[in-house]
């Protein structure tokens, strides 16, 4: 991480009434010494599902929702961490980029059931449907061994995120939205498309990069992973370099203006409803 970068970050988490520093997301050949991670079970491939090799009640019995992990180290402050083999649930393991195609079984899973196993979520209307969206989003293949989150202050001076992804409530959200339209005068800049809960903090924005665009996501709208969240609580992801230019410009934008000053007042009434302060 660039020294300035954390030099400045205390001052801007403040002036957007941010108590916790954003996350880190990055891939990496070496494991985290520390932090919290799924248990490690066989990958459940497409290629082995044609095979009738897959033992789906294994799979479905150690499962753990990624921003489950993600929330542990949040608390904690420290890394969470994936891999093809320690990914908790098989959709974590196709939206990070270790397990391409999806297999049906979740594909049907996720949409509309299996008639005599399983219940669907419902999450999109057919398994057709869903099969399609996931074609189209194309998670990239993970580049190295592990998909790592933790705090930005216990990044190494040789190591640099890939992406930042803040949890916030509604009027730091704001700040956050309105700062990404300042740094890129792109008023599209900020996206919030249909994903799981971790598809939203890594795949969508490495999806939009690796099309030439830059955006921001929202995201934290995946009601199975809601629990994982504070209540009012969403994510919002950006790719490194968009973080860089926030920090170096938040001074010369509208957080320095009346307007934000009556938000901020917002965000203490917020954190004494909460009981935060």
């Amino acid at each position: 991480m660039q020294k300035s970068l954390m030099e400045s970050l205390p001052r801007f988490l403040e002036r957007l009434g941010l108590d916790e520093e954003p996350m880190g997301v990055f891939y990496s050949n070496d494991k985290p010494v520390e932090g919290f991670s799924p248990r490690p079970i066989d990958l459940p491939t497409r290629d082995k599902e044609i095979k009738n090799e897959i033992d789906w009640q294994a799979v479905f019995s150690r499962f753990s929702c990624a921003m489950g992990h993600v929330w542990r180290a949040r608390k904690k402050k420290t890394a969470a961490y994936f891999s093809a083999q320690q990914f908790g649930c098989p959709g974590c393991a196709f939206w990070m980029g270790f397990n391409k195609p999806q297999t049906e079984t979740i594909i049907q899973y996720v949409s509309t059931g299996i008639p005599n196993w399983t219940e669907g979520e419902f999450y999109c209307e057919s398994p057709d449907e869903l099969r399609r969206i996931f074609e189209y989003v194309d998670p990239r293949p993970a580049p190295k061994t592990y998909c790592v989150f933790k705090p930005l202050s216990n990044f190494a001076a040789n190591e640099t995120p890939e992406l930042i992804a803040f949890f916030t409530r509604p009027e730091p959200l704001c700040g956050l939205h309105q700062l990404a339209a300042f740094v890129t005068n792109d008023p599209e800049v900020v996206a919030s498309p249909w994903s799981a809960g971790c598809g939203s903090v890594v795949v969508w924005p490495l999806h939009y990069l690796s099309k030439g665009v830059t955006r921001a996501v929202v995201g934290g709208w995946d009601p199975s992973a809601r629990k994982f969240y504070k209540t009012d609580e969403l994510s919002f992801t950006v790719p490194y370099q968009m973080f860089s230019d926030m920090l170096n410009r938040f001074e010369e934008s509208f957080l320095q203006t009346k307007s934000w000053a009556t938000v901020q007042k917002k965000i203490e009434r917020s954190k004494k409803s909460w009981g935060e302060i």
